[in-house]
This record gives structure tokens, C-alpha cells and sequence, in this order.
């Protein structure tokens, strides 16, 4: 899809589609009064008969509009102009994209000039239209025999703020752009079976995104690597597959080579079935999505690599199946990590933590500015958060508030829960120095405590996706989550 500013009146742009917000009662925009008047009033028309109020969200297409060169004009409700925050921008954005989509317009154009969202930029509406535009554009058939309908919309164009530059409204729809084909691509690995997303397939998509950027440089270790690094407890997890692990490194290079990065480490479990701790067969499809905090570093460096950030980055993705069999860890035994610490595995489902803290070990080379691992860690975070919020743990205030802030303006936001000393003696083991799990209370507290013991020598920050990284029931799939989160707290970094 392209995109493009355009800074001429309504009635004089030649598009398929132009979409005008109306304000909630039929209050009409700058750019909708406009319309209106070339029109010969058919907007207030519309208004009068009630069939149209400017609910947040509500739509309503005119064919053919009299005065306007447009073929349709598309009536975006905006609700409150006074409630217009970016949370509500959001929402009318997706519904006009959603609208057009659903016609048959190759072009369209959203006349925006006088809309302001609360407490953001100028550039903001620009960039979060091109955004939406390629999140709504997505959809899943890989995998399907009839292959879906693509969107005939080709052209999205918009009229920005009168005070913003041209170049920063361009720049921000290039960014907008960049994060929703980051996102769709975090979500289609995300949706992949597990017969097709193995941890070898995760890393051919890995190699082939090197290719594509000079920039990212990608190595894939094998299990044998892995065996000599000693990580035994990365190992252990995929001890009952027959897919070997893989551990991804993906580093992108955007500042000078002594510029210490920052690290994003994914946990990668293309399929876990619990491993000899099974799983309730109800709804264990929905473990191919397991992989989605790898899915979400991939996406990231994709994102990172197009919009060429000034700044150091490694992504580390730990990639392995979770199965049971006869070389299948048990209950109950003892495995030693990259960093020399001893594990009793008293449960095999709790294999995420097992993958990461080897990754997270193996992070430490690169002397890190900040390390943020992001996992579909535990049932826990769903049952506190649900889908709306990831959960964040950290050892480093600043970091958590910089991460917290960032969610708060990529709308992909975190909440803060505690790291204190008091959940660590959950996770004693009378045979190891850690247990894997710290028993029924507390559980993404004590999976987070579990990882701090192998992040002692960097700011780091856990965030635990479980409850945020796919929809279940009729909306069944991957969000791409924590991708806009991720790209806006990069961007926010110096070297």
C-alpha cells in the first residue's frame, strides 16, 4: 500500500473514497462543513434524519456525492471532539480504514486537517493511519485453498495538521507504515501451524530477513553449539523433539560498532504440549502461539532494519518444541543452565522460563544498555490482566517507566507488577539451587523472580504476553503484540 499527503480542499481531491469526521449530535468537522457546502448540504441532510449521529466509530458511505470529485464520501464518526484522545483516534481510524476496505475503493483520502488528538504531535494521526491501514489490510490464508479477496485499496493519502511540515507527516507515515508490516509479520508467524512454524522454519524467516537488510547480520546456532555453551536447560525443553533447537541471533547495526546494544530476547516454542507435564487437550491448538514473543522480536528487527534506527540492537530468539517422549525431562530432574546454576524441573510446562534463562545468560556478551525478554509466560498473567494489558517485571525502575510510557503512546500498553525479595524463597529446591516453578500463587511473579537470578548484570525487563499475544474464540488469532511497543521504546534510545 502507499501513502502520501495531500494538502488540497475536499472538493478538489480526486480519490475513490474521502473520509470527513462528523462529531457526535451532527456536529460537522472543518473539512465535513466543506463537503457539506459543495454538496448542496447533503451532509446535513443525513444529520437531520438522525441516520447518521457521529457515534465514536459509526460509518456511513454516500455514493456519488453531488460537488465532489470524490466517488464516495465516507462520514467517519469522531464522538466528543472534547474526548478525541489517541485511544478514540484509534478507534475512527480502524472503522473508516474497515469501511473503505469493505468497498471496492482503489484510493482513499482522509481529510483531517482540523481533527486534534489529545496529548499527541501533529504527525500522530499521519502516522497512526498508515498504521491501522496495514493491520486492517491483513489477513490469513497461507494455509487455506481458497485464498482470500485482496484489498482493493492501493492508495491512502491524508491532509495533516496546517502547522505540521510536510516531511515530519511523510516521515511519520513511512514509521506508521513500518510498524503495522512489523506487526502483520510477528502475526502471521504467530498464526502458522506447528507443522509448518518449526524452530528450523523460525530461523530460515530470521536468515532471510538478513538478506533482505544489510544492516542485520543473523547467525543460527544448532544444538550442538548450544551443548558446548552448556545450556542445559534450554536443552532439556527440547529433549523430547525431534525438531531441534535453534537459537536465533539477529544483529542490527545502526550506530558504530562500539555502541552497546540493546537486546530483545523472544521465547520460541513453536508447539508446547506441557512435554511430560501434559496439557488438557481443550483448546492445546491455541499452543502454536507459544511462539509469539519470538514471533514479536522477529517483527521488531524487521521494523528496526526498514526505518534504519540510529542505534545498536540484538535479537535473541531461544526456539524449541515442548514434547513428550521417551528422552522427554521428567518431573523431578536436575539440569544445569549456561550460567552454571542447577534447575529441578518439577514441572515440564513451565518450559518457557527454562529456554529464556539460557538466552538471557548468553545476552551478556554484548554488555547490554537494557535486555526486554517478552513471553507467552504464564496462565497467570491472563487471569490477571486478560487481553487488554502484558505484564511487565523488571530490576530497573527507569526501565519499567520508560516501558509503561512507551505503551501508553503506542496504545499497546503494559502494567507494573512486583519483583520484591519476599517471592523469591518460593522457588527454593531442596536438590537444585532454583526450582522451575514456585507453586499456585503468585505464578507470573515467581516465573518473572525465576528469571531475575540470570539478568543480575543488566537492566532488564520481563514482559509476559500470555494474555495479550493472540484472541481466542471467533477472532481466533495472533495480535503482533508487543511490536508497537517494542519499536517505540527503541526509538526512543541514543547510541
Amino acid at each position: 500500500m502507499k501513502y502520501s499527503i495531500k494538502a488540497a480542499a475536499v472538493d478538489t481531491i480526486n480519490a475513490d473514497c474521502i473520509a470527513v469526521v462528523v462529531w457526535n449530535k451532527g456536529s460537522l468537522s472543518e473539512e465535513a462543513q466543506l463537503a457539506d457546502k459543495a454538496s448542496n448540504k447533503g451532509i446535513s441532510k443525513i444529520v437531520r434524519s438522525e441516520d447518521f449521529t457521529g457515534k465514536l466509530g459509526e460509518t456511513q458511505i454516500i455514493h456519488n456525492p453531488v460537488g465532489l470529485k470524490s466517488k464516495r464520501l465516507l462520514l467517519l464518526g469522531g464522538g466528543e471532539n472534547k474526548k478525541l484522545n489517541s485511544k478514540n483516534a484509534a478507534k475512527m481510524l480502524c472503522a473508516g480504514l474497515k469501511a473503505i476496505f469493505k468497498s471496492n475503493a482503489t484510493s482513499a483520502h482522509f481529510a483531517l486537517t482540523s481533527i486534534e488528538v489529545k496529548g499527541e504531535s501533529t504527525s500522530w494521526l499521519s502516522q497512526r493511519l498508515a498504521q491501522e491501514a496495514e493491520c486492517e489490510s491483513y489477513k490469513y490464508d497461507e494455509t487455506k485453498s481458497k485464498k482470500s479477496k485482496a484489498v482493493s485499496t492501493k492508495l491512502i493519502s491524508i491532509s495533516g495538521a496546517k502547522t505540521a511540515r510536510k516531511k515530519s507527516l511523510e516521515t511519520a507515515m513511512k514509521s506508521g507504515a513500518a510498524i503495522g508490516t512489523g506487526i502483520n509479520r510477528a502475526r502471521h508467524l504467530g498464526n502458522l501451524p506447528g507443522n509448518i512454524c518449526t524452530p528450523s522454519y523460525l530461523a530460515s524467516e530470521a536468515v532471510a530477513l538478513g538478506k533482505k537488510h544489510a544492516s542485520l547480520t543473523v547467525k543460527i546456532l544448532s544444538e550442538k553449539q548450544m551443548a558446548r555453551l552448556k545450556m542445559g536447560s534450554l536443552l532439556s525443553v527440547s529433549a523430547g523433539s525431534a525438531e531441534e533447537a535453534k537459537l536465533i541471533v539477529m544483529e542490527y547495526k545502526g550506530a558504530k560498532a562500539d555502541s552497546k546494544p540493546h537486546v530483545l530476547v523472544g521465547k520460541g516454542v513453536t508447539f508446547d504440549t506441557g512435554g511430560i507435564s501434559l496439557k488438557a487437550g481443550a483448546a492445546m491448538d491455541e499452543m502454536k502461539f507459544d511462539m509469539c514473543g519470538a514471533a514479536s522480536v522477529i517483527g521488531t528487527m524487521a521494523t528496526v532494519a526498514q526505518l534504519k534506527l540510529p542505534i545498536n540492537i540484538v535479537g535473541l530468539v531461544g526456539a524449541v518444541e515442548n514434547m513428550p517422549s521417551s528422552t522427554a525431562t521428567k518431573p523431578g530432574d536436575i539440569v544445569t543452565s549456561m550460567a552454571g546454576k542447577t534447575i529441578e524441573v518439577l514441572n515440564t510446562d513451565a518450559e518457557g522460563r527454562l529456554v529464556l534463562c539460557d538466552v538471557l545468560t548468553y545476552a551478556e556478551r554484548y554488555k547490554p544498555r537494557s535486555v526486554i525478554d517478552i513471553a507467552t509466560l504464564t496462565g497467570a498473567a491472563v487471569a490477571t490482566f486478560g487481553s487488554h494489558v502484558s505484564a511487565l517485571l523488571s530490576n530497573d525502575d527507569k526501565l519499567a517507566a520508560s516501558l509503561i510510557q512507551c505503551g501508553q503512546n503506542s496504545l499497546d500498553r503494559v502494567w507494573q507488577l512486583p519483583l520484591w525479595e519476599e517471592y523469591q524463597p518460593l522457588l527454593d529446591s531442596n536438590f537444585a539451587d532454583i526450582a522451575n516453578i514456585g507453586g499456585p500463587r503468585a505464578g507470573t511473579i515467581t516465573a518473572a523472580c525465576f528469571l531475575s537470578r540470570f539478568a543480575e548484570k543488566f537492566k532488564w525487563a520481563h514482559l509476559d504476553i500470555a494474555g495479550s499475544a493472540w484472541n481466542s474464540g471467533a477472532q481466533k488469532g495472533a495480535t503482533g503484540r508487543p511490536v508497537a511497543l517494542l519499536v517505540e521504546y527503541l526509538s526512543q534510545q541514543k547510541a
